[in-house]
């Protein structure tokens, strides 16, 4: 059976474009290359942030292949599946495995809001698919259906199905599964603003958004909580807390982009419908991350 470690960073990163709507594939390397020097232990392309349902298929074949090659085997690449039909995800699930990609993202039915039954058969047939590692993506806030601890009971026996992606804001969610599971579901924190004190309480790790312009400081967060270091990890994540809101937000995408910029790892240029950041909602978020950058910290060895 095929695994990856389910620990650490992971970032959730952004898709570089050039301002004629095309790959910025220098850019992205440039990214890229930060995460892994900050020390990330895995990358999560073409997710919410990656601007997933706006990726051609044969873009998302760039990317992964791109990123397979750039990180030489350092660390595992996820490919985000996120489709409107079982069809379709079982078809994305074999392109990225065929791709290179060493794990798979999985969220549920998009559009149809699916019922319990209907989402344990989507995924159940997903991870029959194929032999790559799973992480179900468990955004009910988002995405309107939740898998609840019931759905994991019949879905872990699946072995591909190894690791979850919790974000529904439910602190105590964490301790719910590690009761039920134990060792056997991984628990990657999905949310930001929520994330040391879900690895406080037990997450393996964190699939992270503002990572993507501050690898650095997120990366030090995980492993001085890791070390036991608590309190120097709570004083870098309340500098680092108003940055992190910036990932709970409608333009979550532009606000992060907007962020690379200024820490010289991204571009702003976005797929439309989207537009760069523009008028008062711009200048609140250039606002937040000037005071940031004016503050910031000297992270402490570890």
């Amino acid at each position: 059976m095929k695994t990856i470690k389910w620990e650490g960073v992971m970032p959730a990163v952004t898709t570089k474009f050039t301002k004629d709507d095309a790959l910025d594939l220098s850019m992205f390397a440039t990214n890229i290359k930060a995460q892994l020097d900050a020390g990330v232990h895995g990358i999560v392309l073409g997710g919410t942030l990656g601007e997933a349902s706006t990726l051609l298929k044969s873009e998302k074949k760039t990317l992964i292949e791109t990123t397979v090659e750039l990180v030489n085997n350092k660390v595992p690449v996820l490919m985000n599946v996120a489709e409107q039909s079982t069809k379709a995800a079982i078809l994305a699930a074999e392109a990225a495995e065929q791709q290179g990609a060493n794990g798979l993202m999985l969220l549920p039915p998009m559009r149809y809001t699916a019922c319990s039954k209907e989402t344990v058969a989507y995924i159940s047939e997903v991870a029959k698919s194929t032999s790559l590692p799973l992480l179900i993506y468990n955004n009910p806030v988002d995405y309107k259906i939740e898998i609840t601890l019931e759905m994991f009971d019949e879905l872990l026996k699946h072995d591909n199905i190894q690791a979850v992606k919790e974000s529904t804001r439910d602190i105590t969610n964490v301790t719910r599964m590690i009761n039920q599971f134990g060792d056997r579901l991984k628990i990657m924190t999905g949310v930001d603003t929520l994330a040391l004190e879900s690895l406080i309480m037990g997450a393996n790790g964190w699939i992270a958004g503002l990572v993507c312009a501050f690898p650095k400081e997120t990366v030090a967060i995980y492993e001085l909580q890791k070390a036991g270091r608590i309190q120097e990890a709570i004083a870098l994540y309340r500098w680092f807390m108003p940055l992190l809101e910036l990932d709970i937000n409608a333009k979550l995408v532009q606000n992060i982009k907007l962020a690379e910029v200024y820490t010289e790892i991204g571009t702003e240029f976005v797929r439309p419908p989207r537009l760069p950041l523009f008028g008062a909602e711009r200048t609140k978020v250039q606002h937040i991350i000037e005071t940031a950058l004016k503050s910031r910290p000297t992270l402490p060895n570890y």
